[in-house]
C-alpha cells in the first residue's frame, strides 16, 4: 500500500518563504519517473507547480522561486517556496508516477499513480 502525505503548508506573508516536505512510503522512491507537486485554489485549474524526473520543469509563474527535490533515501520530496505571493495560496499536492509524463500530458492528479491529501498554503498580502 503506497502512502503519500505532504507537511509543511500553513500561513505566511507575501515576500516569505515555506517548505513542503512529501513522505512516500510503500514502494522505493526511486522507482517513480516522476515526482512533482500540483496546485489547486478555489475556482480555478489544477496547475502542474513543478515536476522532476531526468529534468526539472516549472510553471512559469513561479521560475525563480520555487525549487523542487528529491531525496531518494528517505523517500522524500521536496518544495522550498520563497518570495511567495497571494496567487499561491492554494491547497499543494505531492504526485508521484512511475513512467514519465511531461507536464502538459500530466496535468492532474488522475494522471499520476499517487497523491496525497494536499497542504493547504495561504499568502497573506
Amino acid at each position: 500500500q503506497v502512502h503519500v502525505v505532504e507537511s509543511g503548508g500553513g500561513l505566511v506573508q507575501a515576500g516569505g518563504s515555506l517548505s513542503l516536505a512529501c513522505a512516500v512510503s510503500g514502494r522505493a522512491l526511486i522507482d517513480y519517473a516522476i515526482v512533482g507537486w500540483l496546485r489547486q485554489a478555489p475556482g480555478l485549474d489544477g496547475e502542474v507547480v513543478a515536476t522532476m524526473s531526468h529534468s526539472r520543469y516549472y510553471a512559469d509563474s513561479v521560475v525563480g522561486r520555487f525549487t523542487i527535490s528529491r531525496d531518494n533515501a528517505l523517500n522524500m520530496v521536496y518544495l522550498q517556496m520563497n518570495k511567495v505571493k497571494p496567487e499561491d495560496t492554494a491547497v499543494y499536492y505531492c504526485v508521484v508516477r512511475t513512467a514519465d509524463c511531461s507536464a502538459y500530458n500530466c496535468r492532474l492528479r488522475e494522471d499520476y499513480d499517487y497523491w496525497g491529501q494536499g497542504t493547504q498554503v495561504t499568502v497573506s498580502s
